[in-house]
This record gives structure tokens, sequence and C-alpha cells, in this order.
């Protein structure tokens, strides 16, 4: 499974209904696994971001359907990151010439 960071922030809409951000959440991360994702962590910040969650998809388009199916809500903007565990950065790496 392939790892990825999701920065989002709170469109007006999803700050007029902030009450509702944990059950949201949840129903999230139940709709991530209907596109066989799971939402591993999901944490509210303070800063340029509202929310920060980590996502395991097995693979990229997995991933974009469940980010559309998500962001097409309204609630959040979001940005995604790959992201890489040690052991997978240092197997690429590995197979540098």
């Amino acid at each position: 499974m392939a790892t990825y960071i999701v920065l989002a922030q709170f469109t007006d809409q999803g700050i007029r209904n902030i009450k509702n951000s944990p059950q949201r959440a949840s129903q999230v991360a139940e709709m991530a696994k209907g596109f066989g994702c799971e939402m591993k962590e999901v944490f509210w910040t303070l800063g340029q971001y509202d929310i920060v969650a980590v996502i395991e998809a097995p693979d990229d388009e997995s991933f974009t359907t469940f980010g559309l199916a998500m962001s097409s809500a309204g609630n959040v903007r979001t940005q995604s990151l790959r992201a890489f565990t040690k052991n997978e950065l240092a197997s690429m790496i590995g197979k540098l010439p």
C-alpha cells in the first residue's frame, strides 16, 4: 500500500459546519474503504492547514478517485503528497547506479 499525506483547508461550507467535523471524518474514513483506501490518522491542526490526514491506498488511481469523491462534498480543499517510509526510500536509493 502506498502512503499519502493529505493537507486540507476548510471551505466556507466546511467551517460553517465545524461542529460536524468529527462525524464527517468518520464518514470519510468509511468512504475511503469503498475505494480500497484506509485513513490511518486524522489530525485537526493549527496554522495554514486545518486537517492533516494519513491515507494508505493500493495505487494512485484508487487514491485519486477517493480524493475526488471526498472533495466533491465541498467541505475541504486538499493538497496531497505521496509519502515514502525509510525502508521504501532505502530501496529506491539502492537502485541508483
